[in-house]
């Protein structure tokens, strides 16, 4: 894995500095597009589209985006073509977004759960792998659809 993109706003600072440490820690190269407290605020959906066109762009393998909810993030970062991002809460999800869903982007809300569950969040995903199989069908569809879409 080359880097992991990470991207926060004002209200995930705490959150995103732990994460990168634990990151740190397993000797995963982070680069970080968060909002800057010195500048101001910056609206998360500036952050969530950088780090989702370095995904997409092939600057970074995979991205973790973190707001309050990790729902604005989705959001935004699922507006990129070829991007795929899960907000996820639980383990489970999160190996089932790497595993049948093949998301490269991770969205976690801070304000939902607390830095050593994303810890645990973020293993989960990082050790899983794309299987396609019976998933590879329903995600080749997802991209037919978003196609069809940039098309309009």
């Amino acid at each position: 894995m080359k880097t992991i993109a990470i991207g926060a706003d004002d209200a995930a600072y705490a959150f995103r500095d732990a994460i990168v440490a634990y990151l740190n820690g397993l000797g995963i190269n982070v680069a970080d597009y968060s909002s800057d407290k010195r500048q101001g605020s910056m609206v998360y959906p500036d952050v969530a589209h950088a780090v989702a066109m370095s995904i997409k762009q092939g600057e970074h393998d995979r991205g973790i985006l973190i707001c309050g909810t990790g729902i604005g993030m989705s959001i935004v970062a699922n507006k990129v073509p070829g991007v795929r991002a899960a907000q996820c809460h639980d383990t489970f999800s999160a190996e089932r977004a790497r595993k049948s869903n093949n998301a490269q982007i991770i969205t976690l809300g801070a304000r939902v759960i607390g830095p050593e569950l994303g810890k645990k969040i973020i293993q989960a995903w990082l050790e899983s792998e794309y299987e396609g199989g019976g998933s590879a069908p329903k995600v080749e569809r997802i991209d037919y659809y978003e196609l069809q879409h940039a098309r309009d």
